[in-house]
């Protein structure tokens, strides 16, 4: 029987002291949400800048959650570039307990690229309870010509959990985290941080 490879865990503290550019392999071997952001917002050279994005029940095609960002135009009407210091990283969600049952979710998101194309765009989002890992997804882009408007829908297919587990969520508000860093040819760009809860 051929041997199972086994993912290195490390922590937050080791990738801040390892030196050099943190990889998918890096944050994938992460036992625990970070308590701060692995990367400043400087990272992000390619300029993306996420201008939409909306959650639908895959099975019912129900709209769950939507939001845009409102288009910054100068005098003359034209698109003003976001410097990538001012960029929301941080998101707060509200959902009803419902949300926990739901089996697969599509995630739509538009976003827009500078003036350099974007090669192996790919984002990894760890989901996390109290430190306890739930689910872990991996999304590749691809490739991302320069000045680019982008739309793109992944879909999550989301671990079955347990009544018990489903209870403790929703009494604790906000104890459901996430980690999502997004790469540009192996290398991290961009880190934005959530929390979750389900009692609305």
């Amino acid at each position: 029987m051929a041997e199972v490879a086994r993912m290195r865990l490390t922590t937050e503290e080791e990738l801040r002291t390892k030196g050099g550019e943190i990889t998918p392999d890096d944050v994938l071997g992460l036992r625990a949400i970070t308590k701060d952001y692995l990367c400043s917002p400087s990272a992000n050279i390619y300029e993306v800048e996420f201008v939409k994005f909306k959650i639908r029940d895959m099975d019912t095609d129900t709209l769950l959650f939507e939001i845009e960002k409102p288009e910054s135009r100068d005098e003359d009407g034209n698109p003003v570039k976001v410097d990538p210091s001012e960029m929301a990283r941080y998101v707060r969600y509200r959902f009803s307990r419902d949300f926990l049952s739901l089996k697969r979710v599509g995630a739509t998101v538009s976003f827009r690229v500078g003036d350099e194309g974007v090669k192996d765009f790919r984002m990894i989002e760890r989901h996390y309870f109290k430190d306890k890992l739930l689910k872990s997804f991996d999304f590749v882009f691809g490739y991302c010509i320069p000045g680019s408007d982008n739309t793109c829908e992944h879909i999550y297919e989301f671990p079955r959990l347990s009544d018990e587990l489903i209870e403790e969520m929703v009494n604790c508000p906000y104890e459901t985290r996430s980690d999502s860093f997004y790469f540009a040819d192996g290398k991290l760009i961009m880190h934005n941080k959530a929390d979750y809860s389900y009692d609305a």
